[in-house]
C-alpha cells in the first residue's frame, strides 16, 4: 500500500509546437515536488524500469511526469533519437506545462533521465529552475558543452559492471560545476537487471529528490 494516496491522470498530453506528447502523470495528496522523466533511446512512458522508480518516487510524495519526448512518426527516425537539443527542448515544453497548471504550478522540479534522456535532462537543467537531477546509467557526455552550466544539484547512478558508460560518467563528474555525486552500484550492468539493482536506483534517487527538492 502506497504511503500517499494518488490521485492518478492517465492520458495527459503536452502540446509542443504542432505535437501532443503524451504521458502519464501521478500526484500524491500532499505533493512535495514533482520529477519530470526523460526516457532513453527506444523507450517512452510506459518504460517498466522507469516506472518502477517513478512508484518509489511517489511513495515518498513526490509526483511523477513520465511522458514521450518524441511522436510516434518523429520515433521513426533513429536520429531524434539522439538528438539531445531536441529532446532537451520537449522537457523544458513539460517543464512550462507543469508551471502551468494551477495545482501543480508551486511544486519544485526535478529531473531524472536514463541513458540518452540523462544528456537531456542536464542539458534543459543548464541555469535555474531545477532543484535535482538524477541520472540512471546515463550519457551526461552527450551534453557535455552544457555540463559547466548546470546548476541542480545532480547525482549520476551507474552501474559497476558497465564500465565504458561508467568511464563516461567519471568524465563528465569532473566537468560539473554544481553539488554532484557519482554512485556505483556494485555489479549491475546497464539496464541494472541483476536482482536488487534497480530497487537500489530507486532508493538513491528517492533520497536524492526527497533531499534537494524538500530545501529548495
Amino acid at each position: 500500500m502506497n504511503a500517499w494516496p494518488l490521485v492518478l491522470r492517465n492520458g495527459v498530453a503536452i502540446p509542443v509546437g504542432r505535437a501532443l506528447l503524451p504521458g502519464s502523470l501521478a500526484v500524491p495528496s500532499e505533493a512535495n515536488g514533482i520529477v519530470l522523466f526523460a526516457h532513453g533511446s527506444g523507450s517512452g512512458r510506459f518504460s517498466p524500469r522507469n516506472v518502477q522508480v517513478a512508484e518509489t518516487l511517489n511513495d515518498a510524495g513526490l509526483a511523477t511526469l513520465l511522458f514521450d519526448l518524441l511522436t510516434e512518426e518523429e520515433s521513426a527516425d533513429r536520429a531524434n533519437v539522439f538528438d539531445v537539443p531536441l529532446l532537451a527542448h520537449r522537457l523544458l515544453a513539460a517543464k512550462a506545462w507543469v508551471e502551468g497548471r494551477p495545482d501543480l504550478c508551486d511544486l519544485p522540479v526535478g529531473y531524472f533521465g536514463a541513458s540518452t534522456g540523462a544528456a537531456a535532462a542536464l542539458s534543459a537543467a543548464a541555469g535555474d529552475g531545477v532543484a535535482a537531477v538524477v541520472s540512471r546509467g546515463g550519457r551526461p557526455d552527450l551534453a557535455q558543452r552544457r555540463l559547466a552550466d548546470v546548476r541542480a544539484p545532480t547525482l549520476l547512478i551507474v552501474g559497476g559492471n558497465d564500465e565504458v558508460v561508467l568511464e563516461l560518467n567519471r568524465d563528465s563528474l569532473a566537468q560539473l560545476t554544481c553539488e554532484a555525486e557519482l554512485h556505483v552500484v556494485e555489479g549491475a550492468t546497464h539496464l541494472f537487471e541483476e536482482p536488487g539493482a534497480l530497487e537500489e536506483v530507486a532508493l538513491l534517487a528517492r533520497g536524492w529528490f526527497v533531499q534537494h527538492l524538500g530545501h529548495y
